[in-house]
């Protein structure tokens, strides 16, 4: 049973093959019957607009129907044992796609419920969203060995996906966090840099953006981090991807940022809606990607090796190196 709970549940090879299938599904406008008679459980804990939105559609493309459910709307709000609540999962619906806060409910439900969950957020990773920018990126520049990505702000969710990409794909990271908020599992880290990640960590914003290509940014306060809000806009003083830090970067660098954002905190809406961004074809792109990823998880794919050699995927390097952090 395949899961993506991070995207290192995908093997190198075949993480590579999944890109490759998400431009030409993007490229064909490719429609399936693959989930035919298949319902798709999207269970979510938390708010969401293009989570939803993406993955309903994905689904519908593969010829599948889904069910959305929240804890207000199940046994699961009234403190029912998630684990009764995944074997019932099991015996009504096909897949799972979890939109939740601990990452170790995803692998509960995998556990119990004996189906395919798809991880479509939690606090420790986003992983779809950084396959689905990788997707992005790599229409523009498919020479992923020669790009520059910047990670400007918070070592939340998306930053360590962000690492578990840079272990797979060529790509140089350079990622700046204030002191105290780089990311909280340093085994992603390490791991990374065992697989031979080009990564370059700093409390400098001006120096991770030096000579980026694609400048990448994040809300300041997650969602379930409200309270800490007034001591986070302290902390992240002068981590604003403005236009004094996209000098910094690379010539016609492109800015990217998963959505929903906050204008005049980390990232200026001079910046954001500029002709340099991108946000919005990251926005399509999850749709595309999430339709191979799902591919993946139900039946697999097969590894064409003479098409991704180009991406020059990272073979793992031993010994480990140190984390910088």
């Amino acid at each position: 049973m395949r899961q993506f709970l991070r995207i290192v549940d995908i093997p190198l090879f075949e993480a590579g093959q999944v890109l490759l299938r998400a431009k030409e599904i993007k490229d064909q406008k490719v429609r399936s019957t693959l989930l035919a008679g298949q319902t798709a459980l999207l269970l979510f804990e938390k708010a969401s607009t293009r989570t939803r939105l993406s993955f309903e559609m994905a689904v519908r493309h593969l010829g599948g129907s889904t069910i959305f459910m929240t804890p207000t709307e199940s046994q699961l709000g009234r403190n029912e044992p998630l684990t009764d609540s995944a074997r019932v999962f099991g015996r009504y619906v096909d897949l799972l796609i979890v939109r939740t806060f601990e990452q170790a409910k995803l692998a509960t439900l995998a556990e119990c419920s004996g189906l395919p969950v798809v991880n479509a957020l939690s606090d420790a990773h986003h992983p779809c969203q950084v396959m689905s920018d990788v997707l992005t990126i790599y229409e523009r520049t498919p020479d992923l060995e020669n790009v520059h990505v910047a990670w400007i702000g918070d070592g939340n969710n998306m930053a360590q996906s962000w690492i578990d990409a840079a272990s797979y794909f060529p790509f140089y990271l350079t990622m700046a966090f204030p002191k105290g908020y780089e990311p909280r599992d340093h085994d992603v880290i390490a791991r990374a840099l065992a697989h031979g990640a080009k990564i370059f960590m700093t409390h400098d914003p001006a120096e991770a953006m030096e000579g980026a290509h694609y400048v990448n940014t994040d809300v300041w306060a997650s969602m379930g981090q409200e309270e800490e809000q007034a001591k986070r806009l302290k902390a992240f003083k002068g981590f604003e991807v403005n236009a004094g830090l996209m000098a910094l970067a690379a010539p016609e660098a492109k800015v990217m940022h998963c959505l929903p954002a906050h204008r005049g905190e980390e990232v200026s809406a001079e910046v954001l809606d500029g002709e340099n961004s991108i946000i919005f074809d990251q926005a399509e792109n999850r749709m595309h990607m999430q339709m191979a990823i799902l591919e993946w998880v139900t039946q697999g794919i097969e590894v064409d090796f003479k098409a991704i050699e180009a991406l020059a995927m990272n073979v793992p390097k031993v010994p480990p190196m140190h984390a910088p952090f």
